[in-house]
């Protein structure tokens, strides 16, 4: 098997250096939960996964010469983001809300830290559910994803060799190479927890990712 592994995994290493709605889910979901975080990690990678099996098989290309399924999938993907974007605006603004009830209760009394969130006191498999699902829909609805795979990598495979398995080769390394960044990414945007348990930066940063989310989402579906 011939192929151009250097440039290869140039273009990954840039590829995930390079903040996208993937890298938002991730840490979003670190600072939440570490395990939460790794299980969207793995919910990315799943939706890489997916890609590379489709452009193996040839499924990507009928997507990417079909434009009413290529922009199918960006709206769906857009919407997906909106949704997470929309939701964390709205948890937000509730917390908000039930803090404001409970200082009012208290006599106006506020310790500043809130030690517990939601994630932790979810069970631990809807944590990891909801970070996968995260994950894992907002890869396989990213339209970009697949032409990497279509485009992109098809420009590292020499036709010395079955183009299948060199796609294949190339695809599950990506994919390795990725685990290995989110998991990293996430032991470092766990540390930031205890900095986000206080209730007004936890409101700011709910309230930044949120409408990141939502400007993202806008962004691809309003891209030709």
């Amino acid at each position: 098997m011939s192929v151009d592994l250097v440039g290869f995994l140039g273009v990954v290493l840039v590829a995930y250096v390079v903040p996208g709605p993937d890298f938002l889910v991730v840490v979003r979901s670190a600072t939440e939960h570490p395990a939460k975080g790794r299980a969207a990690a793995l919910g990315a990678q799943a939706g890489l996964c997916v890609h590379m099996l489709a452009a193996a098989v040839g499924l990507s290309l009928i997507a990417a010469r079909s434009p009413a399924v290529y922009d199918a999938i960006k709206l769906l993907g857009a919407a997906y983001l909106v949704y997470l974007g929309v939701r964390a605006v709205l948890a937000a603004r509730r917390a908000a809300r039930e803090r404001a009830a409970g200082r009012e209760a208290a006599g106006g009394v506020e310790d500043g830290t809130d030690p517990r969130t939601p994630e932790e006191e979810a069970p631990a498999h809807g944590r990891w559910r909801s970070g996968f699902t995260q994950g894992f829909l907002t890869n396989v609805l990213n339209p970009k994803a697949a032409l990497f795979f279509l485009s992109i990598l098809p420009q590292f495979v020499h036709g010395g060799g079955s183009t299948s398995r060199q796609i294949f080769f190339l695809g599950t390394l990506d994919i390795v190479i990725g685990v290995a960044y989110w998991f990293a990414l996430v032991a470092v945007a766990a540390r930031l927890r205890a900095f986000l348990a206080r209730p007004k930066v936890r409101h700011r940063w709910e309230l930044t990712t949120g409408w990141l989310f939502i400007a993202i989402g806008i962004g691809v579906a309003a891209a030709a």
